[in-house]
């Protein structure tokens, strides 16, 4: 069918694109103007984006790709283009509709900062690199936005640079990531090396690894197919290059919104969606992802039940989400992979954007500081609790069905990794119900003044908490054992996922017994909060230090490296520039002397002269004696 509005989806990260170039050639002094010039501008990339999603769903419309040639040398042609599937437009979707309503709330959330033009240019740039990203047609102009997104992470998270955590959470998410990125560069040279014609494009791939299997060796591919995960290992935070993400809350909420919900943290699901292909023809690949997402799925929920400020509880939580994530890939599920990704977009950046809603009112991210906010934040209180019940697999919100999609998947792949996800899930529930009752129900406990005065935000803060909590209710139904529409749309029909009675039984128990369990100890008392710290201290401080990651990176590499420089430094500065000195001494020296020489004395010349003479006679005298 045809592609009438697909042949324009390069404008989609257009927009943001010449919103951030005029806002840093233009747009000094511009503050509001300046901000809703971005906004707007993401606004059109979402409408742009949701005609073409439409398009495709009704006109069933063809995959279309478009773009010119890049480098050519020879028989090695790289291509600058763009692809629009249905992948790539449900991608569109999501990540537009999150960063308008990020936008429109920073509206009201940024405000009062003095450089707010410079943050929504920087906002401007983040979101028209995750787009180009989802549209790259081949892996080289992926990894440049790949990159790209990594900058503006870097400039976001460190965005207000006075404060020390905020520069030192910059550089810990940049450097971290790196390690990733390096992962992902070598198996990008790797398929450039073993690719006929060196192809990079996402079609020839899906043609060498799936249609005409065999022509790299098994042990190659299980090495590219490693080496990209890494690259999705450091973007979504999976153990163990998991540490930069709860410090990437030093940032303004509005970008922990976006960074967590619908933008770099999805571009490492997103990455292996796009290059399943590779994963498919490894199973020892596939193993090692679906372990290391069940894995960081538990490790992270664990974390999230002792940490005391409101974001990164979030953050633990959106570490665990992409764990189960990266499990449902690991099993072989690329649609309930993309359908938790789906929905997570929007609970996430609900629950994110309540928590700067509270943090607005009250100026305090410590949740022992807060209770009772419910009766002041109505409006807050019930779309937060929303999307709670939705983070927690209540039935019918859309986090139940996504959920249930990727413990059917485990359920028949392993029943240990079933086992982890039906823990994970109690865990998720309880913490998030412990968070909902410290921070909205019961006393308040901090400063009976600011509490006086806490109320919802303004209309730009609250419409996108209600649109957000409208969908986490709704978009759940785009996938469920009645129907699948989402995954034979996304696989034209070839996706066969079905649910399992155990599967849907065991996470509903599991989530409720964890909301009730939280609702025991956080809202009537009946068991008392300190239960577990007055036996298992020990524990608690495991949990609350992160299992003391971040001291172990710390002593391994970190005081190592800077070891290593500072020895560097000293060899830089004693024999390297020791030598270089030297040398410019002894030159100088020479120099200095041939000046008392060559001084115009005929004296001296004579003395010289008289002196040159005996030496050269001696010599002579010498080499006949001996």
């Amino acid at each position: 069918m045809a592609t009438v509005f697909s042949q324009y989806a390069w404008l989609v990260p257009a927009f943001p694109l010449a919103a951030f170039a005029i806002l840093t050639a233009f747009g000094r002094g511009w503050s509001r103007a300046g901000a809703w010039i971005a906004t707007l501008a993401s606004l059109a990339s979402f409408a742009l984006s949701l005609i073409i999603a439409i398009e495709r769903i009704v006109s069933n419309a063809e995959d279309y790709v478009g773009g010119f040639d890049w480098l050519r040398a020879g028989a090695v042609n790289l291509t600058a283009g763009y692809e629009v599937t249905n992948l790539t437009a449900l991608m569109l979707v999501v990540v537009t509709l999150v960063a308008f309503l990020v936008n429109l709330y920073s509206l009201g959330y940024m405000g009062e900062d003095e450089r707010m033009t410079v943050f929504f240019s920087y906002v401007a740039l983040f979101t028209s690199s995750m787009l180009g990203l989802v549209l790259a047609d081949n892996l080289m102009i992926l990894y440049v936005c790949w990159e790209l997104v990594g900058v503006c992470s870097f400039l976001l998270i460190g965005f207000w640079y006075r404060k020390p955590e905020a520069r030192a959470a910059a550089k810990k998410a940049f450097i971290v990531t790196r390690v990733g990125d390096l992962g992902l560069l070598i198996a990008i040279l790797l398929l450039f090396w073993y690719m006929p014609d060196h192809a990079l494009d996402f079609a020839s791939l899906h043609n060498v690894f799936h249609t005409q299997s065999g022509i790299i060796s098994t042990s190659i591919t299980t090495l590219i197919a490693l080496l990209i995960f890494v690259g999705a290992v450091g973007k979504s935070g999976q153990f163990p290059l998991h540490v930069w993400l709860p410090d990437a809350m030093e940032g303004p909420t509005p970008i922990s919104a976006l960074i967590h919900a619908a933008t770099m943290v999805a571009a490492g699901v997103f990455l292996v969606v796009r290059t399943f292909d590779i994963f498919q023809a490894s199973q020892a690949a596939l193993d090692t992802v679906a372990i290391v997402g069940a894995f960081t799925a538990l490790f992270a929920a664990t974390i999230g039940l002792a940490q005391n400020d409101i974001k990164r509880v979030l953050a633990y939580s959106t570490v665990s989400q992409l764990g189960y994530m990266m499990l449902a890939l690991g099993v072989g599920s690329t649609t309930a992979a993309m359908f938790h990704l789906f929905t997570h977009a929007f609970f996430k950046a609900l629950l994110f954007l309540g928590a700067g809603s509270v943090i607005h009112a009250i100026h305090t991210q410590d949740i022992r500081e807060m209770g009772g906010l419910g009766s002041r934040m109505k409006a807050t209180a019930w779309t937060f609790g929303i999307g709670v019940l939705a983070l927690s697999g209540i039935p019918p919100l859309s986090g139940f069905w996504s959920k249930d999609a990727i413990l059917s998947a485990a359920l028949e792949k392993s029943p240990w990794l079933f086992a982890v996800g039906v823990l994970t899930a109690f865990f998720t529930a309880l913490y998030m119900a412990r968070l909902f009752f410290l921070v909205f129900t019961g006393k308040a406990r901090g400063d009976a003044a600011t509490y006086a005065r806490a109320k919802d935000a303004p209309w730009t803060m609250t419409i996108p908490l209600i649109v957000l909590a409208a969908l986490a209710v709704v978009s759940g139904f785009v996938q469920t054992p009645m129907s699948g529409w989402l995954g034979s749309w996304l696989w034209s029909g070839e996706a066969k996922e079905h649910a399992e009675g155990v599967a849907i039984v065991a996470s509903v128990a599991a989530s409720l017994l964890g909301i009730y369990l939280g609702w025991l100890i956080y809202a009537k008392g009946t068991i008392r909060r300190d239960a577990v710290s007055s036996r298992l201290p020990w524990l608690v401080k495991l949990l609350e230090r992160k299992y003391y990651i971040d001291e172990l990176y710390e002593l391994l590499f970190v005081r190592s490296l800077r070891g290593l420089g500072k020895a560097l430094a000293v060899f830089d500065d004693v024999v390297v520039d020791g030598a270089v000195k030297l040398a410019g001494g002894a030159v100088a020296g020479l120099g200095r002397l041939n000046t008392r020489l060559q001084n115009g004395q005929v004296q001296t010349y004579g003395l010289v002269a008289v002196i040159a003479t005996v030496v050269l006679v001696l010599a002579i005298a010498g080499r006949r004696f001996w």
